[in-house]
């Protein structure tokens, strides 16, 4: 399954179970985040409330009906925080200027951050392989294909909406019993 495939899964994820999904959120990336204020006339408490500031904004991203998202939330969450600090600065005057080594010198941490991502997408793999077909059939056409509830509920002939909702419901719990049992 490719990364956008399962950008997708984790955001229905993150939707279902909000508290964990940005526990985790914080606990992976806070620190880029922490790091590059800090390095940008920022104290700590300016890092904390920016990124929760962050974690706000997609919290209200993620029931957006036209939310799409082009790269790993944890990326995501930092080019928010990111955009936040450097327009608070702008506001109060101050001049920004990121360096291009920027990169260069937070590799370490940048290359962590990128490992502990595809631990996440490896896992979430391992999960949707380890469902029904039918279920990962499902998972395809809602998630990945985006068709409608309506358009569920003719292919797979669930006598109503409520049905179709249902299944993918069940579905979803597949996944979840998988990764509560999980020893990966």
């Amino acid at each position: 399954m490719d990364r956008r495939t399962t950008n997708i899964l984790a955001i229905e994820d993150f939707k279902k179970d909000s508290n964990a999904a940005f526990g985790i959120l914080y606990q992976k990336y806070f620190g880029s985040t922490k790091k590059f204020i800090l390095s940008n006339k920022g104290k700590l408490e300016d890092a904390e409330d920016i990124f929760q500031d962050s974690l706000l904004i997609l919290y209200e991203k993620l029931y957006a009906d036209d939310f799409k998202i082009f790269t790993c939330l944890g990326n995501y969450v930092f080019g928010i925080s990111k955009n936040l600090w450097l327009k608070k600065l702008r506001n109060n005057g101050f001049s920004v200027e990121i360096t291009e080594n920027y990169y260069a010198e937070n590799q370490e941490e940048i290359d962590l951050a990128i490992e502990n991502e595809n631990s996440y997408w490896d896992k979430l793999n391992f999960y949707i392989g380890s469902i029904s077909s039918h279920c990962q059939n499902l998972i395809q056409d809602i998630f990945i294909k985006n068709k409608s509830i309506e358009e569920i509920q003719n292919k797979y002939q669930y006598s109503s909406k409520h049905n179709a909702q249902n299944q993918k419901h069940k579905c979803v719990e597949q996944i979840r019993k998988i990764k509560d049992s999980d020893n990966f």
